[in-house]
């Protein structure tokens, strides 16, 4: 306990009655930031295809951007190539051991290919595609995937987020408050618990460790 309590109960109404005034004072750093700056980091797009931009691509235009900018990494079919991604393929095997997430195996929702391809791509060279450029890349993207079938598709502001995606429906809410509400227990056991420990799983590989007179030295 402080030595002064008088001085501390003047410092507390001091601060209370001085918030208001500070709360709505400039402190002159900085500006705001103007509409166009506003808009320019404004570019997530939503599931239902609020904030996408006006603009038109076809199939065709898209696969000559994508071999242009994007086979390097990801294959001229969307397979991959060396250690980067594959975005085409997998259908049906997210049950596997090993599935393949792709976009048209795996990703929910269309516009998500184009948010994400806005913000991030092409590696290196981000947010430097046009509107037009993006909705022919998606269109490619989708086509690859089976997707789309039609090759003269053209994808706009307007049909993009009425593509249904094939993996679209097994996706559901978080639901673990309910289902996994009896696994929680507010006074866990800490110390001498007798409760047996089941193994669920175990390690695929287990030589990842090299031996010592195989590996390699580390100076």
């Amino acid at each position: 306990m402080s030595k002064y309590p008088s001085l501390l109960v003047a410092w507390a109404l001091a601060i209370v009655i001085a918030t208001p005034t500070l709360a709505g004072k400039k402190l002159g750093l900085g500006r705001e930031a103007t509409p166009q700056e506003v808009a320019a980091w404004d570019i997530d797009v939503r599931p239902d295809g609020l904030g996408l931009p006006k603009g038109k691509g076809t199939v065709a235009q898209g696969e000559e951007i994508f071999q242009a900018q994007c086979a390097v990494c990801h294959g001229e079919f969307g397979e991959g190539k060396d250690r980067w991604p594959a975005i085409a393929g997998g259908l049906g095997s997210l049950k596997n051991d090993r599935p393949d997430k792709t976009v048209g195996s795996f990703w929910p929702y269309p516009t998500i290919v184009f948010d994400y391809v806005r913000r991030a791509m092409p590696f290196g060279n981000a947010q430097s595609l046009s509107p037009d450029e993006l909705y022919a890349l998606t269109a490619y993207i989708l086509f690859l995937n089976d997707v789309t079938k039609d090759p003269k598709l053209e994808l706009n502001e307007g049909n993009l987020a009425k593509v249904k995606m094939p993996n679209a429906a097994t996706f559901h809410d978080d639901d673990r408050e309910k289902t996994e509400k009896s696994f929680w227990n507010k006074q866990p056991c800490m110390k001498d618990c007798k409760k047996t420990v089941e193994v669920l799983g175990r390690a695929r590989v287990l030589d990842v460790t090299p031996e010592s007179k195989t590996a390699p030295r580390v100076d």
